[in-house]
Protein backbone atom coordinates (compact mmCIF):
# COMPACT_ATOMS: atom_id res chain seq x y z
CA UNK A 1 0.00 0.00 0.00
CA UNK A 2 2.97 2.12 1.06
CA UNK A 3 4.53 2.01 -2.64
CA UNK A 4 1.28 2.57 -4.38
CA UNK A 5 1.15 5.95 -2.09
CA UNK A 6 4.69 6.77 -3.34
CA UNK A 7 3.86 6.21 -7.00
CA UNK A 8 0.55 8.18 -7.37
CA UNK A 9 2.57 11.16 -5.20
CA UNK A 10 5.01 10.94 -7.56
CA UNK A 11 2.49 11.25 -10.98
CA UNK A 12 0.47 14.23 -8.52
CA UNK A 13 4.24 15.92 -8.65
CA UNK A 14 4.70 15.43 -11.80
CA UNK A 15 1.22 17.10 -12.72
CA UNK A 16 1.83 20.54 -10.78
CA UNK A 17 5.45 20.61 -12.11
CA UNK A 18 4.01 20.11 -15.48
CA UNK A 19 1.50 22.38 -14.77
CA UNK A 20 3.48 25.07 -13.82
CA UNK A 21 5.58 25.02 -16.87
CA UNK A 22 2.76 25.49 -19.14
CA UNK A 23 0.65 27.86 -17.39
CA UNK A 24 3.91 30.10 -16.14
CA UNK A 25 7.05 29.63 -17.77
CA UNK A 26 5.84 28.52 -21.00
CA UNK A 27 2.57 30.37 -21.65
CA UNK A 28 4.16 33.51 -23.32
CA UNK A 29 5.97 31.40 -25.93
CA UNK A 30 2.37 29.30 -26.49
CA UNK A 31 0.97 32.21 -26.48
CA UNK A 32 2.96 34.10 -29.11
CA UNK A 33 3.13 30.87 -31.03
CA UNK A 34 2.11 30.81 -34.53
CA UNK A 35 0.38 27.43 -34.47
CA UNK A 36 -1.91 28.93 -31.68
CA UNK A 37 -5.32 28.15 -33.30
CA UNK A 38 -6.22 31.56 -31.07
CA UNK A 39 -3.93 33.76 -32.32
CA UNK A 40 -4.99 32.49 -35.88
CA UNK A 41 -8.53 33.18 -35.22
CA UNK A 42 -7.98 36.32 -32.84
CA UNK A 43 -6.33 38.62 -35.90
CA UNK A 44 -9.46 37.93 -38.06
CA UNK A 45 -11.35 39.81 -35.32
CA UNK A 46 -9.90 42.74 -34.88
CA UNK A 47 -8.34 45.15 -37.49
CA UNK A 48 -4.72 45.05 -38.33
CA UNK A 49 -2.55 47.67 -39.48
CA UNK A 50 -2.31 49.22 -42.89
CA UNK A 51 1.39 48.54 -44.91
CA UNK A 52 2.71 51.14 -47.40
CA UNK A 53 4.73 51.73 -49.73
CA UNK A 54 7.82 54.09 -49.77
CA UNK A 55 5.24 56.09 -52.08
CA UNK A 56 2.35 56.17 -49.37
CA UNK A 57 0.49 53.60 -51.67
CA UNK A 58 -1.96 50.90 -49.99
CA UNK A 59 -0.20 47.55 -49.80
CA UNK A 60 -2.54 45.62 -46.83
CA UNK A 61 -5.29 47.01 -45.23
CA UNK A 62 -8.36 45.18 -43.37
CA UNK A 63 -11.33 45.77 -44.53
CA UNK A 64 -15.08 45.05 -42.41
CA UNK A 65 -17.15 41.81 -43.71
CA UNK A 66 -20.71 39.98 -42.93
CA UNK A 67 -19.27 37.61 -40.63
CA UNK A 68 -19.77 37.32 -36.85
CA UNK A 69 -16.58 34.82 -36.79
CA UNK A 70 -14.44 37.12 -38.83
CA UNK A 71 -15.59 40.38 -38.78
CA UNK A 72 -12.21 41.44 -40.63
CA UNK A 73 -10.78 40.31 -43.46
CA UNK A 74 -6.91 41.24 -44.92
CA UNK A 75 -7.02 42.74 -48.51
CA UNK A 76 -3.72 43.26 -50.97
CA UNK A 77 -4.50 45.96 -53.59
CA UNK A 78 -1.80 45.02 -55.57
CA UNK A 79 -2.08 41.36 -55.27
CA UNK A 80 0.92 39.15 -56.64
CA UNK A 81 3.06 42.46 -57.57
CA UNK A 82 4.55 42.88 -53.36
CA UNK A 83 2.97 39.42 -52.43
CA UNK A 84 6.30 37.96 -52.17
CA UNK A 85 7.67 40.75 -49.49
CA UNK A 86 4.42 41.76 -47.76
CA UNK A 87 3.00 38.46 -47.55
CA UNK A 88 -0.49 37.34 -46.06
CA UNK A 89 -2.62 37.45 -42.83
CA UNK A 90 -4.74 34.18 -42.94
CA UNK A 91 -7.38 32.97 -39.88
CA UNK A 92 -6.02 29.08 -40.62
CA UNK A 93 -2.33 29.93 -41.78
CA UNK A 94 -1.15 32.82 -39.52
CA UNK A 95 1.18 34.95 -40.94
CA UNK A 96 3.78 34.84 -43.87
CA UNK A 97 6.54 37.32 -44.56
CA UNK A 98 5.95 41.18 -42.86
CA UNK A 99 3.16 40.74 -42.14
CA UNK A 100 4.82 38.00 -39.60
CA UNK A 101 8.26 39.78 -39.32
CA UNK A 102 5.98 43.11 -38.17
CA UNK A 103 2.98 41.19 -36.14
CA UNK A 104 3.33 42.27 -33.14
CA UNK A 105 3.32 46.18 -34.37
CA UNK A 106 0.46 45.09 -36.95
CA UNK A 107 -1.57 42.88 -34.59
CA UNK A 108 -4.23 45.28 -32.25
CA UNK A 109 -2.44 45.77 -28.97
CA UNK A 110 -2.23 47.91 -25.67
CA UNK A 111 -1.56 51.88 -26.56
CA UNK A 112 0.55 54.08 -24.93
CA UNK A 113 -1.60 56.12 -22.96
CA UNK A 114 -1.81 59.97 -24.12
CA UNK A 115 -3.66 61.10 -21.15
CA UNK A 116 -5.19 60.68 -17.77
CA UNK A 117 -8.21 58.90 -19.40
CA UNK A 118 -6.17 56.29 -20.82
CA UNK A 119 -4.35 55.47 -18.21
CA UNK A 120 -6.87 54.78 -16.29
CA UNK A 121 -8.54 53.38 -19.33
CA UNK A 122 -6.18 51.71 -21.73
CA UNK A 123 -6.72 51.66 -25.28
CA UNK A 124 -6.08 49.06 -28.25
CA UNK A 125 -4.96 49.88 -31.31
CA UNK A 126 -2.70 48.68 -34.36
CA UNK A 127 0.40 50.51 -35.80
CA UNK A 128 0.95 50.61 -39.48
CA UNK A 129 4.27 49.83 -41.09
CA UNK A 130 5.95 51.89 -43.82
CA UNK A 131 8.38 50.41 -46.56
CA UNK A 132 11.13 51.14 -48.73
CA UNK A 133 9.49 49.62 -51.46
CA UNK A 134 8.79 51.15 -54.98
CA UNK A 135 5.62 49.68 -56.62
CA UNK A 136 6.31 51.13 -59.99
CA UNK A 137 10.13 49.03 -59.83
CA UNK A 138 7.83 45.85 -59.07
CA UNK A 139 5.94 46.77 -62.24
CA UNK A 140 8.88 47.32 -64.03
CA UNK A 141 10.48 44.06 -62.98
CA UNK A 142 7.20 42.02 -63.53
CA UNK A 143 6.46 43.17 -67.07
CA UNK A 144 10.17 42.76 -67.51
CA UNK A 145 10.19 38.96 -66.80
CA UNK A 146 8.24 37.88 -69.55
CA UNK A 147 9.35 35.37 -72.46
CA UNK A 148 9.96 36.91 -75.23
CA UNK A 149 7.65 34.69 -77.80
CA UNK A 150 4.94 33.68 -75.70
CA UNK A 151 4.35 37.04 -73.16
CA UNK A 152 3.95 33.88 -70.44
CA UNK A 153 5.92 35.30 -67.17
CA UNK A 154 9.42 33.09 -66.87
CA UNK A 155 10.99 32.12 -63.56
CA UNK A 156 13.67 34.96 -62.34
CA UNK A 157 14.63 37.16 -59.19
CA UNK A 158 15.68 41.33 -59.13
CA UNK A 159 16.76 42.74 -56.24
CA UNK A 160 16.77 46.69 -56.26
CA UNK A 161 19.32 48.41 -53.47
CA UNK A 162 19.86 51.89 -52.22
CA UNK A 163 23.55 51.32 -51.68
CA UNK A 164 23.72 54.49 -49.54
CA UNK A 165 20.87 52.80 -46.67
CA UNK A 166 20.99 49.35 -47.71
CA UNK A 167 17.04 49.89 -48.28
CA UNK A 168 15.24 47.30 -50.34
CA UNK A 169 13.64 49.50 -53.58
CA UNK A 170 12.36 46.42 -55.69
CA UNK A 171 12.27 42.99 -54.78
CA UNK A 172 10.36 40.72 -57.64
CA UNK A 173 10.01 37.38 -58.19
CA UNK A 174 8.89 34.76 -60.04
CA UNK A 175 6.90 32.49 -59.43
CA UNK A 176 4.54 33.87 -57.10
CA UNK A 177 0.62 33.94 -55.69
CA UNK A 178 -2.27 35.93 -55.20
CA UNK A 179 -2.68 36.63 -51.39
CA UNK A 180 -6.19 36.98 -51.36
CA UNK A 181 -7.86 33.16 -51.23
CA UNK A 182 -5.57 32.74 -48.61
CA UNK A 183 -7.33 35.44 -46.46
CA UNK A 184 -10.49 34.12 -47.18
CA UNK A 185 -12.66 33.12 -44.16
CA UNK A 186 -13.78 29.53 -46.07
CA UNK A 187 -11.56 26.93 -44.91
CA UNK A 188 -11.94 24.70 -48.41
CA UNK A 189 -10.89 27.78 -50.03
CA UNK A 190 -7.72 29.11 -47.90
CA UNK A 191 -6.52 25.20 -47.59
CA UNK A 192 -6.99 24.76 -51.53
CA UNK A 193 -4.79 28.02 -52.45
CA UNK A 194 -2.02 27.01 -49.55
CA UNK A 195 -1.64 23.59 -51.01
CA UNK A 196 -1.31 24.99 -54.79
CA UNK A 197 1.22 27.79 -53.27
CA UNK A 198 2.85 25.14 -52.12
CA UNK A 199 3.16 23.47 -55.38
CA UNK A 200 6.79 23.67 -56.98
CA UNK A 201 6.84 24.55 -60.64
CA UNK A 202 9.11 22.98 -63.59
CA UNK A 203 12.01 24.48 -61.95
CA UNK A 204 11.58 23.15 -58.13
CA UNK A 205 10.28 26.77 -57.04
CA UNK A 206 7.34 26.78 -54.95
CA UNK A 207 5.24 30.45 -55.16
CA UNK A 208 5.27 30.74 -51.70
CA UNK A 209 9.10 30.85 -51.89
CA UNK A 210 10.81 34.30 -52.62
CA UNK A 211 13.55 33.21 -55.08
CA UNK A 212 14.95 36.71 -54.88
CA UNK A 213 16.43 35.79 -51.53
CA UNK A 214 16.09 32.02 -51.05
CA UNK A 215 17.29 30.54 -54.12
CA UNK A 216 21.26 30.41 -54.65
CA UNK A 217 22.69 29.56 -58.31
CA UNK A 218 26.40 29.67 -59.69
CA UNK A 219 27.06 33.48 -60.43
CA UNK A 220 28.76 33.03 -62.88
CA UNK A 221 31.16 35.93 -64.42
CA UNK A 222 29.38 38.23 -61.68
CA UNK A 223 31.60 36.81 -58.94
CA UNK A 224 34.69 37.81 -60.99
CA UNK A 225 34.44 41.51 -59.04
CA UNK A 226 34.84 39.52 -55.61
CA UNK A 227 37.83 37.53 -57.83
CA UNK A 228 39.18 40.89 -58.59
CA UNK A 229 38.33 42.42 -54.76
CA UNK A 230 40.81 39.12 -53.35
CA UNK A 231 43.48 40.81 -55.83
CA UNK A 232 43.02 44.04 -54.71
CA UNK A 233 42.77 44.29 -51.59
CA UNK A 234 45.20 40.44 -50.51
CA UNK A 235 47.95 40.84 -53.74
CA UNK A 236 47.90 44.37 -55.23
CA UNK A 237 50.53 43.35 -57.75
CA UNK A 238 48.32 40.60 -59.73
CA UNK A 239 46.22 43.59 -60.65
CA UNK A 240 49.33 44.84 -62.87
CA UNK A 241 50.40 41.30 -63.44
CA UNK A 242 49.90 40.12 -67.10
CA UNK A 243 47.90 36.59 -67.67
CA UNK A 244 48.51 35.10 -70.85
CA UNK A 245 46.08 35.67 -74.21
CA UNK A 246 44.88 32.37 -75.58
CA UNK A 247 41.24 31.07 -76.15
CA UNK A 248 41.42 28.29 -73.71
CA UNK A 249 44.02 27.37 -70.40
CA UNK A 250 44.52 23.90 -69.42
CA UNK A 251 44.02 22.85 -66.01
CA UNK A 252 46.06 21.79 -63.56
CA UNK A 253 47.35 18.00 -63.32
CA UNK A 254 45.18 17.09 -66.03
CA UNK A 255 44.88 17.96 -70.12
CA UNK A 256 41.60 19.46 -69.66
CA UNK A 257 41.44 22.70 -70.86
CA UNK A 258 39.07 25.98 -69.48
CA UNK A 259 38.10 27.57 -72.67
CA UNK A 260 36.53 31.13 -72.93
CA UNK A 261 32.84 31.50 -72.97
CA UNK A 262 32.43 32.15 -77.25
CA UNK A 263 35.85 30.37 -77.77
CA UNK A 264 37.46 33.72 -78.70
CA UNK A 265 41.29 34.45 -77.14
CA UNK A 266 41.75 36.96 -74.27
CA UNK A 267 43.96 37.69 -71.37
CA UNK A 268 46.28 40.56 -70.45
CA UNK A 269 45.69 42.31 -66.86
CA UNK A 270 42.88 42.63 -64.55
CA UNK A 271 41.52 45.86 -66.65
CA UNK A 272 41.84 44.13 -69.98
CA UNK A 273 40.34 40.90 -69.21
CA UNK A 274 37.18 42.08 -66.93
CA UNK A 275 35.58 44.14 -69.34
CA UNK A 276 35.38 41.00 -71.86
CA UNK A 277 35.16 38.78 -69.20
CA UNK A 278 37.93 36.24 -69.44
CA UNK A 279 37.61 33.36 -68.44
CA UNK A 280 40.92 31.65 -68.45
CA UNK A 281 42.44 34.64 -67.56
CA UNK A 282 40.48 34.97 -64.57
CA UNK A 283 40.57 31.49 -63.91
CA UNK A 284 44.63 31.78 -63.92
CA UNK A 285 44.24 34.54 -61.81
CA UNK A 286 42.24 32.61 -58.70
CA UNK A 287 44.87 29.93 -58.70
CA UNK A 288 47.19 32.73 -58.42
CA UNK A 289 45.52 34.24 -55.62
CA UNK A 290 44.97 31.22 -53.97
CA UNK A 291 42.22 29.51 -51.87
CA UNK A 292 42.42 31.62 -49.19
CA UNK A 293 42.31 35.07 -50.42
CA UNK A 294 39.62 33.80 -52.45
CA UNK A 295 37.68 32.55 -49.36
CA UNK A 296 38.26 35.73 -47.21
CA UNK A 297 36.94 37.77 -50.39
CA UNK A 298 33.98 35.70 -50.82
CA UNK A 299 33.14 35.91 -46.92
CA UNK A 300 33.80 40.26 -46.73
CA UNK A 301 31.12 40.42 -48.84
CA UNK A 302 28.51 37.93 -46.93
CA UNK A 303 29.29 34.18 -48.55
CA UNK A 304 28.37 31.41 -45.99
CA UNK A 305 26.58 33.92 -44.33
CA UNK A 306 22.13 34.58 -44.25
CA UNK A 307 22.10 38.00 -45.10
CA UNK A 308 20.01 40.42 -42.27
CA UNK A 309 16.94 40.91 -44.05
CA UNK A 310 13.92 41.74 -41.98
CA UNK A 311 11.90 38.80 -43.32
CA UNK A 312 11.40 35.55 -41.41
CA UNK A 313 13.87 33.15 -42.12
CA UNK A 314 11.00 30.51 -42.78
CA UNK A 315 8.90 32.96 -44.86
CA UNK A 316 10.88 34.84 -47.69
CA UNK A 317 13.75 35.28 -45.31
CA UNK A 318 17.20 35.31 -46.41
CA UNK A 319 19.74 31.96 -47.34
CA UNK A 320 23.47 32.10 -47.38
CA UNK A 321 24.69 31.81 -50.13
CA UNK A 322 27.99 29.72 -50.57
CA UNK A 323 31.98 29.64 -51.52
CA UNK A 324 33.66 26.86 -50.64
CA UNK A 325 36.23 26.79 -47.80
CA UNK A 326 40.33 26.45 -48.47
CA UNK A 327 40.40 22.75 -47.04
CA UNK A 328 38.05 22.24 -50.31
CA UNK A 329 40.94 22.98 -52.64
CA UNK A 330 44.33 21.54 -51.45
CA UNK A 331 43.86 18.74 -54.42
CA UNK A 332 41.53 20.47 -56.64
CA UNK A 333 43.23 23.18 -57.91
CA UNK A 334 40.80 23.19 -61.15
CA UNK A 335 37.85 23.55 -58.52
CA UNK A 336 39.44 26.93 -57.33
CA UNK A 337 39.85 28.15 -61.48
CA UNK A 338 36.58 27.31 -61.45
CA UNK A 339 34.92 28.77 -58.73
CA UNK A 340 37.12 32.10 -59.14
CA UNK A 341 35.02 32.68 -62.25
CA UNK A 342 31.59 31.46 -60.51
CA UNK A 343 31.09 27.81 -61.31
CA UNK A 344 32.45 24.52 -59.32
CA UNK A 345 29.96 24.89 -56.42
CA UNK A 346 29.83 28.59 -55.83
CA UNK A 347 26.33 29.43 -54.96
CA UNK A 348 24.77 33.40 -54.73
CA UNK A 349 20.99 34.55 -54.42
CA UNK A 350 20.04 37.82 -56.05
CA UNK A 351 19.97 39.35 -52.72
CA UNK A 352 23.99 38.72 -52.17
CA UNK A 353 24.76 39.81 -55.58
CA UNK A 354 23.02 43.19 -55.25
CA UNK A 355 24.81 43.39 -51.96
CA UNK A 356 28.32 42.92 -53.59
CA UNK A 357 27.37 45.87 -56.43
CA UNK A 358 25.80 48.08 -53.92
CA UNK A 359 29.11 47.81 -50.96
CA UNK A 360 31.56 48.10 -54.32
CA UNK A 361 29.42 51.29 -55.38
CA UNK A 362 29.21 52.56 -52.04
CA UNK A 363 33.00 52.97 -51.53
CA UNK A 364 33.22 49.58 -50.13
CA UNK A 365 30.63 49.26 -47.44
CA UNK A 366 28.24 47.03 -47.48
CA UNK A 367 25.17 48.35 -45.70
CA UNK A 368 22.16 45.71 -43.66
CA UNK A 369 19.54 45.59 -46.01
CA UNK A 370 15.76 46.67 -44.66
CA UNK A 371 12.53 46.78 -46.27
CA UNK A 372 10.89 48.61 -43.04
CA UNK A 373 11.23 52.49 -43.11
CA UNK A 374 9.26 53.39 -40.44
CA UNK A 375 6.17 52.52 -38.27
CA UNK A 376 3.45 55.41 -36.61
CA UNK A 377 0.92 54.40 -34.33
CA UNK A 378 -2.89 54.56 -34.64
CA UNK A 379 -2.58 58.42 -33.66
CA UNK A 380 -0.01 58.86 -36.51
CA UNK A 381 2.99 58.96 -34.25
CA UNK A 382 6.08 57.82 -34.98
CA UNK A 383 6.83 54.26 -33.01
CA UNK A 384 9.81 53.27 -35.01
CA UNK A 385 12.36 54.50 -37.35
CA UNK A 386 14.77 52.49 -39.14
CA UNK A 387 18.45 53.04 -38.25
CA UNK A 388 20.99 52.23 -41.21
CA UNK A 389 23.80 50.37 -40.41
CA UNK A 390 26.56 49.22 -41.94
CA UNK A 391 26.84 44.85 -42.31
CA UNK A 392 30.13 44.52 -44.33
CA UNK A 393 32.90 46.38 -45.11
CA UNK A 394 34.93 44.47 -47.81
CA UNK A 395 36.90 47.33 -49.11
CA UNK A 396 38.33 50.72 -48.55
CA UNK A 397 36.90 53.63 -50.80
CA UNK A 398 40.52 53.56 -52.45
CA UNK A 399 40.07 49.73 -53.00
CA UNK A 400 36.76 50.09 -54.35
CA UNK A 401 37.88 52.71 -56.79
CA UNK A 402 39.90 50.27 -58.32
CA UNK A 403 36.79 47.92 -59.42
CA UNK A 404 34.62 50.60 -60.09
CA UNK A 405 36.24 51.86 -63.37
CA UNK A 406 36.28 48.37 -64.70
CA UNK A 407 32.66 47.81 -64.25
CA UNK A 408 31.98 50.87 -66.06
CA UNK A 409 34.37 49.38 -68.80
CA UNK A 410 32.15 46.21 -69.08
CA UNK A 411 29.28 48.54 -69.86
CA UNK A 412 31.18 51.62 -72.04
CA UNK A 413 34.29 49.69 -73.65
CA UNK A 414 33.21 47.99 -77.19
CA UNK A 415 34.73 44.69 -75.67
CA UNK A 416 32.75 45.18 -73.14
CA UNK A 417 30.18 42.16 -72.35
CA UNK A 418 27.10 44.78 -71.36
CA UNK A 419 28.57 46.98 -74.00
CA UNK A 420 25.14 46.13 -76.28
CA UNK A 421 22.18 46.21 -73.39
CA UNK A 422 21.87 49.90 -74.22
CA UNK A 423 22.59 51.15 -70.82
CA UNK A 424 22.65 55.04 -70.94
CA UNK A 425 25.04 57.33 -71.26
CA UNK A 426 24.22 59.54 -68.80
CA UNK A 427 23.05 57.30 -66.02
CA UNK A 428 27.19 55.48 -65.94
CA UNK A 429 25.77 52.69 -65.39
CA UNK A 430 28.95 50.58 -63.81
CA UNK A 431 28.08 46.00 -64.66
CA UNK A 432 29.65 42.85 -64.87
CA UNK A 433 27.53 40.05 -66.64
CA UNK A 434 27.16 36.27 -65.80
CA UNK A 435 25.93 33.27 -67.56
CA UNK A 436 26.76 30.25 -65.65
CA UNK A 437 26.22 26.38 -67.01
CA UNK A 438 23.88 24.84 -63.94
CA UNK A 439 25.45 21.28 -64.68
CA UNK A 440 21.76 19.66 -65.64
CA UNK A 441 21.55 17.51 -68.57
CA UNK A 442 19.53 20.68 -70.68
CA UNK A 443 23.21 21.94 -70.70
CA UNK A 444 21.01 25.11 -69.03
CA UNK A 445 22.36 28.44 -67.93
CA UNK A 446 21.76 30.73 -65.39
CA UNK A 447 22.20 34.35 -66.87
CA UNK A 448 22.96 37.13 -64.44
CA UNK A 449 23.58 40.65 -64.65
CA UNK A 450 24.50 43.47 -61.82
CA UNK A 451 24.87 47.33 -61.90
CA UNK A 452 25.15 49.96 -59.94
CA UNK A 453 24.00 54.18 -61.23
CA UNK A 454 25.06 56.06 -61.21
CA UNK A 455 29.30 55.45 -61.33
CA UNK A 456 30.40 58.22 -59.57
CA UNK A 457 28.11 58.79 -57.05
CA UNK A 458 25.49 55.66 -56.60
CA UNK A 459 22.27 55.83 -55.41
CA UNK A 460 20.53 52.56 -57.17
CA UNK A 461 22.34 48.78 -57.36
CA UNK A 462 20.07 46.00 -59.31
CA UNK A 463 20.93 42.51 -59.63
CA UNK A 464 18.65 39.87 -61.60
CA UNK A 465 19.13 36.62 -62.73
CA UNK A 466 17.18 34.32 -64.75
CA UNK A 467 17.67 30.80 -63.92
CA UNK A 468 17.53 27.49 -66.41
CA UNK A 469 18.03 29.42 -69.57
CA UNK A 470 18.98 28.15 -73.03
CA UNK A 471 22.54 27.36 -73.84
CA UNK A 472 22.60 30.00 -75.93
CA UNK A 473 21.41 32.72 -73.91
CA UNK A 474 23.42 35.00 -72.05
CA UNK A 475 23.61 37.32 -68.86
CA UNK A 476 23.62 39.98 -70.79
CA UNK A 477 20.75 39.45 -73.71
CA UNK A 478 18.62 38.32 -71.15
CA UNK A 479 18.67 39.45 -67.56
CA UNK A 480 20.43 42.95 -69.72
CA UNK A 481 17.49 44.49 -70.80
CA UNK A 482 15.82 43.87 -67.20
CA UNK A 483 18.26 45.80 -65.37
CA UNK A 484 18.77 48.39 -67.83
CA UNK A 485 14.85 49.02 -67.19
CA UNK A 486 15.11 49.04 -63.41
CA UNK A 487 18.26 51.00 -63.65
CA UNK A 488 16.10 53.46 -65.09
CA UNK A 489 13.20 53.16 -63.48
CA UNK A 490 14.80 53.63 -60.01
CA UNK A 491 16.64 57.01 -61.19
CA UNK A 492 13.43 58.21 -62.18
CA UNK A 493 11.97 57.50 -59.59
CA UNK A 494 14.45 59.54 -57.28
CA UNK A 495 14.56 62.32 -59.70
CA UNK A 496 11.07 63.04 -58.89
CA UNK A 497 9.72 61.81 -62.28
CA UNK A 498 7.83 59.00 -63.98
CA UNK A 499 9.94 56.33 -65.25
CA UNK A 500 9.03 56.62 -68.54
CA UNK A 501 11.94 56.12 -70.53
CA UNK A 502 12.34 52.29 -71.25
CA UNK A 503 9.17 51.17 -73.35
CA UNK A 504 11.57 50.36 -76.20
CA UNK A 505 12.38 47.14 -73.56
CA UNK A 506 10.00 46.95 -71.10
CA UNK A 507 6.40 47.41 -70.99
CA UNK A 508 5.02 49.37 -68.45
Amino acid sequence: MGTLAVIILVLFAALVVQSANIQFFRAPALDASPNNPRNNSSNAKYPRGAIYAANGQLLAESVKVNSAFYPYRRLYPLGSLTSGVVGFSSPFYGEWALESQYNSYLESHPQPPQSFEQLLAPTTGADSVTLTLEPQLQSIARNAMNDPVTGKPIDAAAVVLNPKTGGVLGMYSNPNYNPLPLTSPINTVATAAWNLYLKPDANGFEPLGLVATQQTFPPGSTFKVVTTAAAVVGKPADMTKFFPVGSYTTLPNSNLRLYNSGGGACGGTVAEMLPPSCDPGYALLGLDLGPQLMYNAAVSFGYDQVPPLDLPATAGGAVASYFPPEKSFPNNLAGLMYSAIGQENVRASALQDALIAAAIGNGGVEMTPHLMSYITGPNGKSVLKYKDSIWKTPLTPSQAAQIVPLMRGVVSNPNGTAYGVGFLPQDMVAAKTGTAQTGNIKKNTDDWLIAFAPANDPTVAVAVVVPFQPTANFGATVAGPIVKCLVEGALAIQNGKPPTGTATTCKH
